[in-house]
């Protein structure tokens, strides 16, 4: 079982460290700095980063003799050994995590429902503190976000629907005045352009309004 110790995690060599989805400092001790790198422990840290898909939010890993002994940690903590880590369970169903917890080789298990974090480490096998309550309401499964086939679009649609009647209730407002300006055999003609300019407008009102409901849908369906 090695373990590298360094004074400070700063100190760590760049190619002493090959766990992608953690950071020396994550590992180090909260008081000192001080790291102990166990590296079996380590690589079944990874293997359950790998298992479960998503971020592990470490509360405390290695600990110094004094840190540990300045948070009330039990005197033969496995915190001290590096082999002992405290998990965030904010982000995850702790009966999944536990059960990968246990497939990548983890042996003893402390519960802190109350604090919001589960203790893993390599053993013996073990278990203390009462376990986290069922929750309510499981996690979703994590999905890519869902885009709209830009052809497909309602909100483009919408969108380009209220642009071109601006457009053209703007258009029909200058021709409108252009012509009002001409001889009295075209003036008949601008009453008429007055409707086309009203109808273009309620088609941009329109337009606009299918865009937002469109917005709103896509974001209460969770596809924005």
């Amino acid at each position: 079982m090695p373990t590298l110790t360094y004074p400070h995690w700063r100190d760590v060599p760049a190619t002493a460290w090959r766990w992608p989805n953690f950071s020396a400092a994550e590992i180090a001790c909260r008081g000192t700095g001080a790291i102990k790198i166990n590296t079996e422990a380590m690589d079944k840290l990874q293997a359950l980063r790998d298992r479960l898909g998503k971020p592990l939010i470490i509360r405390s890993a290695y600990r110094s003799p004094e840190h540990n002994r300045a948070v009330g940690g039990a005197p033969a903590s496995k915190h001290m050994q590096g082999t002992a880590f405290d998990i965030a369970m904010a982000n995850h169903d702790p009966v999944a995590f536990e059960a990968a917890a246990r497939a990548v080789g983890f042996l003893g298990f402390g519960y802190y429902p109350r604090s919001g974090f589960m203790h893993i480490d390599l053993g013996p096998a073990r278990s203390w503190g009462n376990p986290f309550p069922a929750r309510p309401v499981p996690f979703a499964s994590e999905l890519p976000p869902a885009r709209e086939v830009l052809s497909d679009s309602r909100t483009l649609r919408g969108g380009g629907a209220a642009g071109a009647a601006t457009i053209g209730a703007a258009g029909v407002e200058v021709l409108q005045d252009v012509l009002a300006e001409t001889q009295s055999t075209i003036q008949p003609l601008v009453p008429y352009l007055d409707t086309l300019r009203w109808v273009l407008i309620a088609i941009a009102l329109i337009g606009i309004a299918v865009t937002i409901h469109a917005r709103l849908d896509d974001w209460k369906r969770g596809q924005r």
